[in-house]
């Protein structure tokens, strides 16, 4: 539901923070083996810094210390899960609240609906998600059609699109150097970014409130009894998140299909039978079942969304660990998506293996598919169908020679450097 540069520090690791001040928890050692704080007040900070990401730092700690390991925030110790087994034991399918949007929201600073009661979280989740559904359907011809000229994010328009990567580009970004307290003209744009997009979030939603309509994502909103606060809250977190995971999924997809003819070739056969020269429609969506594998394996194969998180709400237990309540869980999802016991060959591009339904079950169970998906991934599943059907119906998309795209583990993970296909006319 991202992506929403960060040079050698990711934007997940600015969460631990934000989560830890936004729910203070316990001091109690859980027992769990690890690291030891390097640092008396900043914890296991610097090795996390020194490893470039989040998600390198979890791959070299669970490569020495197994599935569940732990390493310390400033002086709490954080709990991370790295396997599949794991996650099972401990994922409850029935939390009311969205772990990517809890992650957003912590890190913007939103607190609304994040210590409410559960039929609170409950109705807001169902709300937030009819909202996403109403909008792609009323919308879904605009899709069409921008999907054929020009990106997504361009249709903001030129000074909101400035704000947009102002904010998204800042997210927590000097929270772990001091650099952006340091710099005050630096705060003073983003603070002013963020004001801005705020403010401007407040004034379509009083507007369309005027309106009575029910066509863009705002309006579904509007029906509901929220405040003009969590109204703004959640239109920011769409905003951000929806154009993010959108925009990266694409990129990424594109890339892996111009690196594999055999899979264009597959893909382009099911559009053909299942289309045949009509347009994708969303009745169609669900019959492009290869479409959705080849998403599948783009999210896996590039972990694009690598870090996930959780408070423990009550004491609870994972093997034989025991985990207090108020502990900071961390989902070690990029060490999960590529982890050979559960994956073969984890670092080849192969849509096939969701044939498998044990391949479908660990991937539903991680969040990415299923009743679990988190609402802007939804979204930009539906987004990368309709590029990939107009894209791959009419063009072979061909790789770069020498090009090897190299991941940045991000909140959502993208491309370190810009990355480019070329393409030739398919033949009639």
């Amino acid at each position: 539901m991202l992506d929403f540069a960060i040079f050698a520090v990711t934007f997940v690791i600015i969460l631990v923070g934000a989560v830890l001040y936004l729910y203070p928890s316990s001091r109690r050692a859980s027992g769990i083996p690890g690291l030891n704080p390097t640092d008396e007040k900043d914890g296991n900070l610097q090795d996390i810094i020194d490893r470039g990401s989040l998600h390198e730092f979890l791959v070299g700690l669970h490569d020495e210390y197994g599935s569940v390991a732990s390493f310390w925030f400033g002086g709490r110790p954080v709990v991370s899960l790295g396997s599949v087994s794991e996650l099972q034991q401990h994922i409850n399918p029935n939390h009311a609240t969205d772990s990517f949007e809890t992650m957003l929201k912590s890190l913007l600073g939103y607190k609304s609906g994040m210590g409410g009661g559960a039929s609170e979280s409950i109705m807001r989740k169902k709300v937030y998600e009819s909202a996403i559904n109403s909008t792609l359907k009323n919308n879904f011809p605009l899709v069409l059609k921008v999907s054929k000229h020009k990106p997504l994010c361009s249709k903001l328009g030129g000074h909101k699109t400035l704000l947009y990567w102002d904010i998204w580009s800042e997210i927590g970004k000097g929270y772990l150097d001091g650099s952006l307290e340091k710099s005050s003209s630096r705060k003073a744009h983003y603070e002013k970014a963020l004001s801005e997009m705020e403010s401007l979030l407040l004034s379509v939603a009083k507007d369309r409130k005027t309106q009575r309509k029910q066509a863009v994502f705002v309006d579904a909103l509007l029906q509901s009894n929220f405040t003009e606060r969590q109204i703004m809250e959640d239109c920011m977190v769409f905003t951000l998140a929806g154009c993010v995971i959108a925009a990266n999924l694409c990129i990424w997809a594109l890339y892996f299909l111009s690196n594999s003819e055999e899979v264009q070739d597959k893909l382009h056969q099911e559009l053909e039978d299942v289309l045949g020269s009509d347009p994708v429609s969303l009745d169609k969506i669900p019959q492009l079942r290869y479409c959705q594998q080849v998403l599948n394996e783009t999210v896996r194969t590039a972990k694009l969304t690598p870090v996930a998180a959780r408070l423990q709400e009550v004491e609870g237990k994972v093997d034989q660990h025991v985990i207090p309540k108020e502990t900071l869980v961390i989902y070690a999802l990029g060490v999960v998506l590529q982890d050979e016991e559960t994956w073969s060959s984890p670092y080849r591009f192969d849509p096939d293996r969701f044939e498998e339904e044990s391949a479908r079950k660990s991937f539903c169970l991680l969040g990415f598919s299923g009743n679990q998906t988190c609402p802007e991934l939804r979204f930009a599943y539906t987004v990368a169908t309709v590029v990939l059907s107009t894209l791959v119906r009419q063009l072979k998309l061909h790789r770069l020679k020498g090009q090897v795209a190299e991941i940045r583990s991000e909140l959502v993970s993208a491309p370190k450097d810009e990355t480019w296909i070329t393409v030739s006319r398919r033949s009639s």
